[in-house]
């Protein structure tokens, strides 16, 4: 089931690349059925909250009717940062599925794990689920990210 659900976030990963953002994708299952979906969106929105994963929760509450998904379970491509962690944990989401560490920013155990912290709910963490095809696609659009960049007219001061 794990393999599937991940699927769902990578093609919504892969959505997001095509459109020039990070390619992170996120879905929130509840009793085996989606509720809740998400991509990375910070370029296109202009704004640092537009992670995949507060994406997917905004989704699934507004399915569910509620604040509290305490029987979901969250699909994400790359490890939740320390914005998206707090934001499981305050969603009391039940179970974490990852595809690939993030070793700049990961909040579950890369850089530090919040869930292990003393807050009032630990959500269950699977890693690795797809981690090599993440990682692929992560690895691609940053290389091409880079390459754009050489090719791209430098910003300069202007002289007075």
């Amino acid at each position: 089931m794990d393999e599937r659900y991940m699927e769902e976030a990578l093609s919504l990963a892969r959505e997001a690349a095509a459109e020039g953002e990070v390619p992170v994708g996120c879905v929130i299952v509840c009793q085996g059925k989606i509720v809740g979906r998400g991509r990375n969106r910070r370029e296109k929105d202009k704004t640092a909250l537009g992670h995949a994963e507060l994406e997917a929760i905004s989704d699934a509450c507004r399915t569910l009717g509620g604040w509290r998904l305490w029987n979901c379970d969250l699909y994400v491509t790359l490890e939740p940062c320390p914005m998206c962690a707090g934001a499981i944990i305050n969603a009391r989401i039940k179970r974490v599925v990852y595809g690939a560490p993030d070793e700049k920013y990961g909040a579950c155990g890369s850089v530090c794990d919040l869930f292990s912290m003393d807050f009032n709910h630990h959500p269950q963490v699977t890693a690795g689920v797809r981690e090599e095809e993440v990682r692929a696609l992560m690895q691609k659009f940053f290389q091409k990210l880079r390459q754009e960049l050489r090719t791209r007219p430098k910003w300069r001061k202007p002289t007075q």
